[in-house]
């Protein structure tokens, strides 16, 4: 785990802290995380983490995790209490996760500023850290892109002067 002035890098991906603090990046343990699956704050130590996973590369599979622990509970109550034939119980919690996810997905983002904004950042912070890092990526795609088409065109002009 690195860190420069304003950038947080956690297991090889970037996301940049607004603040530019000293913060180290900490990453919560396993009953901390079930917690803030499960909508509760974190620490303030884990701060950076918070912005960090609501920003990085994989944030929306991050947020899929998050709602399917935020599921697991009533589907397993369905499941296990509800009386009648298994079959019916298993198709009436798969209509649920369906619901539950398809819902989670509609409030994707508003639910991500929310947990950013509990952990002290300004309201929109995740969204600009997010969008900034998509234009970085398009402007090293861009040029990856051109480098390889340079390196193309030299090469079959090489072949077509010789």
């Amino acid at each position: 785990m690195g860190r420069t002035q304003g950038v947080v890098t956690v297991s090889g991906q970037a996301s940049v802290d607004p603040g530019g603090s000293a913060e180290q990046v900490r990453r919560p343990g396993v009953l901390r995380w079930i917690g803030y699956a499960l909508g509760a704050g974190l620490p303030a130590r884990h701060r950076s983490w918070v912005l960090h996973d609501t920003t990085t590369r994989t944030w929306a599979l991050r947020h899929m995790a998050r709602a399917m622990i935020q599921l697991a509970v009533p589907i397993a109550l369905v499941v296990l209490l509800v009386p009648g034939p298994l079959w019916i119980r298993a198709m009436a919690a798969l209509g649920g996760v369906a619901l539950g996810l398809f819902f989670s997905i509609a409030y994707m983002t508003e639910t991500l500023e929310g947990r950013v904004k509990k952990a002290g950042y300004p309201a929109g912070t995740a969204a600009r850290v997010r969008d900034r890092a998509a234009r970085e990526r398009d402007q090293q795609d861009s040029q990856r892109r051109r480098a390889a088409a340079a390196r193309r065109a030299a090469r079959y002009q090489g072949r077509r002067d010789g």
